[in-house]
């Protein structure tokens, strides 16, 4: 649909930000990015600024001594395929405050009644795309229920190891469930044993928090504050109308040279929802996207390569990112200092070292077939903190502890983690 005509929703006169009639939901505006250090210094973009804190939830229950969760068969208008498996809630508070005037959210009571007799086994607010967000969070929260739950249509319990087997199918567990089962800890899990120096082993091993950690749990907190000290960005909010480089017409916004993304509108039908029909906004991302880690067995224990990033749209200045995360064809015109460190070398990655791949969409209710290639790529290349200080090599024990805590790892590490539980055991139980 041209945005022009998107029904309940209005383009202000005076900054030509897009929102909704209601004054909820999320709003279209423009950011001014200041960074001094970088190789591209300044820009201005369109960004979505939602305010609202959402909560994405799964609840597990144990079936025969094995741990299920609840999945919902969730259709978004941005899902590349249509239905995607969900959380068992995936709501923004507009949604369910029912600001849209339509049904309740099913099993909504579970994470915001706390007198209910369950266990919560982790409950965290993380952020979401620091580029296309502005300062975007939801509340991750797992809860384990001991009581009967009616199985409502669209809904089925899943064991964590079908979760995980399943994340190996291209676009099928979505953006939001990847990052709830991230936060899933490994002090619950009943890791195999195992033996010996191989793949799998290294990976069980790098479950334990400072077992063989490169570095200390202490020295990454202080490398992290240290890039947040160091980094000066300034991100300020504009009005839309005054984006620099952005072309806009009643159809669309899009970038002048017909890169990195376009801002349309979608008229949208969709059964299973709490409403039937409605119109919106979205940003429609132009590529898919290289979502990659680097792991290198250390002392026999599996480490990932984490880059301290910045976007935009973070909280506090930066996330530990993935080795490389970036559209690659953006790059072709961007200075050539731009393009990150360890690129070629993913791009370029022997088959035999790829332990894992699969391309999985980004969040269908914002964003329009924005897909990215996850991949995890094994190295035996030495990388010191000299040659790259804004890389270090961490534990995925270390990773499970930082993400007890908020904004310190971003949505894109987040999904990779959930892909890495995947890799050493198919048909974890966890107790």
């Amino acid at each position: 649909m041209p945005l022009a005509d998107l029904e309940r929703w209005h383009i202000e006169p005076e900054t030509g930000n897009i929102g909704h009639d209601s004054g909820k939901f999320f709003t279209v505006e423009g950011l001014d990015v200041q960074l001094p250090e970088a190789a591209v210094s300044s820009w201005t973009q369109p960004i979505i600024n939602q305010p609202e804190v959402g909560i994405l939830g799964i609840l597990v229950k144990e079936f025969h001594g094995v741990l299920h969760c609840l999945m919902q068969a969730k259709v978004e208008p941005g899902n590349f395929n249509g239905v995607q498996l969900s959380p068992t809630v995936q709501a923004t508070k507009s949604n369910y405050t029912k600001v849209h005037q339509g049904k309740s959210v099913p099993y909504l009571e579970y994470f915001r009644d706390r007198s209910r007799p369950h266990r919560v086994i982790a409950d965290v607010r993380q952020s979401e795309q620091g580029s296309w967000f502005h300062q975007k969070r939801n509340r991750n929260i797992i809860i384990e229920v001991f009581e009967d739950v009616e199985l409502l249509e669209g809904f089925c319990w899943l064991t964590i190891g079908q979760v995980h087997e399943l994340l190996a199918v291209e676009d099928l567990i979505n953006m939001d469930a990847r990052t709830v089962l991230s936060c899933l800890p490994f002090a619950g899990a009943q890791l195999p044993e195992v033996s010996g120096d191989g793949f799998r082993a290294s990976l069980v091993r790098s479950c334990g928090e400072e077992f063989g950690s490169a570095h200390s749990t202490g020295e990454v907190l202080t490398w992290i504050t240290d890039a947040r000290t160091r980094y000066d960005v300034d991100a300020r909010r504009i009005p839309l109308n005054q984006v620099r480089n952005w072309c806009r017409s009643d159809e669309l916004i899009w970038h002048e040279s017909g890169a990195f993304f376009n801002v349309i509108g979608v008229n949208v039908k969709a059964g299973g929802r709490e409403v039937a029909q409605w119109m919106q906004p979205m940003i429609e991302p132009l590529g898919i996207g290289v979502v990659a880690v680097l792991v290198k067995r250390i002392n026999g224990v599996l480490h990932a390569l984490m880059h301290t990033r910045v976007e935009p749209g973070y909280l506090d200045v930066i996330e530990l990112a993935p080795t490389v995360q970036c559209t690659p064809e953006n790059y072709d015109l961007l200075p050539s200092a731009a393009r990150p460190p360890f690129l070629d070398e993913v791009l370029g990655a022997d088959p035999a070292a790829i332990r894992y791949e699969t391309v999985l969409s980004e969040e269908g209710g914002r964003f329009y077939h924005a897909r990215n290639r996850y991949l995890v790529v094994e190295t035996e290349r030495e990388i010191s903190p000299e040659e790259h200080p804004d890389y270090r090599w961490l534990s995925l024990g270390q990773l499970a502890e930082l993400l007890r805590h908020s904004h310190y790892v971003n949505i894109q590490a987040r999904s990779l983690i959930a892909c890495m539980h995947s890799l050493w055991s198919p048909q974890t139980a966890y107790a």
